[in-house]
């Protein structure tokens, strides 16, 4: 069986200043002043972990991540950082943390119901898990990505790819849950609007995130054939403005709980 992909650190970060955007608010929303220990799961190439680092200096800040090579560049920008290979889904720390920051990467893990309680135990009394997670799955950009993948010669292929990603959960399901597992939890959602060059700017985005688990099943001419099919499907709902742009919008999910007791 071969490998399964690497995620494309270089890809991922050609949109840094947008990708930046939403755990500067999420980490604005944290309510702790001087925690000892923190940990950005799903760290990616350290963006997100720079944002943590800055901002409590004091404390002793790590990363995680499953991708290597994600995990090569965090540590070129952060060399001082320990950065370690390892599954979120399966992480857990007796020990106790003081922030777990968790931005863009738990929509890929199954299980919600029993993950969110299950960092919150990795809490320290008064710790904080902040979470993001894009909740795009019924735009027009990821509607046309299953719509393509159903309907191409591809399908049989790529029928697995579409269950990759996990349907978020309602606001009331992750109150919930973070409430039965002790904590207060503040839940809110933001809709960004990105002003991208043109559509093939749009597949561009996606090639990192959305749009990988499809193409990395097919071939380099039926990745072609795909993404064509892909631009032709979305450009009714993205229409170029005045200014030559076309607007991206992106609604995510943020979560702050913090435990009691």
């Amino acid at each position: 069986m071969n490998a399964k992909p690497d995620w494309d650190a270089a890809q991922y970060m050609r949109f840094e200043d947008e990708r930046t955007r939403p755990p500067a608010d999420l980490l604005a929303r944290v309510p702790l002043s001087d925690p000892k220990r923190c940990i950005d799961l799903g760290c990616g190439p350290g963006n997100s972990t720079e944002l943590v680092a800055a901002r409590f200096p004091g404390a002793v800040n790590e990363g995680l991540d499953s991708s290597p090579d994600m995990l090569e560049k965090a540590r070129k920008r952060l060399p001082d950082l320990s950065f370690v290979l390892g599954d979120v889904n399966t992480w857990s720390d007796a020990a106790g943390y003081d922030l777990i920051f968790a931005n863009a990467v738990l929509q890929w893990l199954p299980d919600h119901e029993g993950l969110f309680p299950r960092l919150a135990r990795s809490l320290t009394s008064g710790g904080c898990l902040a979470v993001q997670m894009p909740n795009n799955l019924n735009e027009p950009s990821h509607v046309a990505m299953r719509e393509v993948a159903a309907e191409g010669p591809w399908a049989e292929k790529l029928a697995s790819a579409k269950a990759e990603r996990s349907a978020i959960g309602s606001f009331g399901d992750y109150r919930r849950w973070l409430i039965e597992a002790g904590c207060r939890v503040d839940i809110w959602q933001t809709t960004y609007v990105h002003a991208l060059a043109n559509l093939e700017a749009i597949a561009e985005w996606f090639k990192s995130t959305g749009l990988k688990p499809y193409l990395d099943r097919l071939t380099a001419e039926e990745q072609r054939d795909f993404l064509a099919l892909y631009l032709e499907r979305i450009a009714p709902h993205y229409p170029v403005e005045s200014d030559g742009k076309v607007l991206l919008r992106f609604p995510r999910l943020f979560v702050v709980a913090v435990r009691e007791g």
